[in-house]
């Protein structure tokens, strides 16, 4: 009782600028997958996502997409991550769950457009996502 803690709801506000880019990046890359760093503010569970980042050094395929943490340069807006699934499910599989990075993170699956983004917490909960 001591150490109790306020579970926190988070909600994600994604700019439709954002989104689009994510979108645009999404199908270049496709078969393979592609990943980004989410870029934003977090305030009282409300993570508003205004940028991108492309990681440095990052590797993908047709089924994977990551990118070594370690060589990240140290920045607060840094919030999650987003990555496509070129082919089946927008849900986040038992190995995007062990290399989470940051608050939240989103998928987007094909054909890539405004209703195939979802986004995840670290436990692999849905969270709320709107466009705005």
């Amino acid at each position: 009782m001591i150490f109790k803690k306020k579970k926190i709801e988070r909600t994600v506000l994604l700019e439709q600028n954002v989104l689009d880019s994510i979108v645009t990046f999404c199908k270049m890359k496709h078969p393979n997958e592609g990943i980004l760093i989410l870029k934003g503010k977090s305030r009282n569970g409300e993570i508003k996502i205004d940028g991108l980042a492309i990681p440095p050094f990052n590797f993908t395929g047709p089924t994977f997409a990551g990118f070594p943490h370690s060589f990240l340069p140290f920045d607060n807006s840094y919030i999650g991550i987003v990555h496509s699934h070129p082919a089946g499910s927008a849900e986040p599989s038992v190995t995007d769950l062990n290399n989470f990075f940051g608050l939240i993170s989103l998928i987007i699956k094909s054909p890539y457009d405004d209703d195939s983004i979802f986004a995840w917490d670290s436990s692999g909960n849905p969270v709320s996502l709107s466009i705005i």
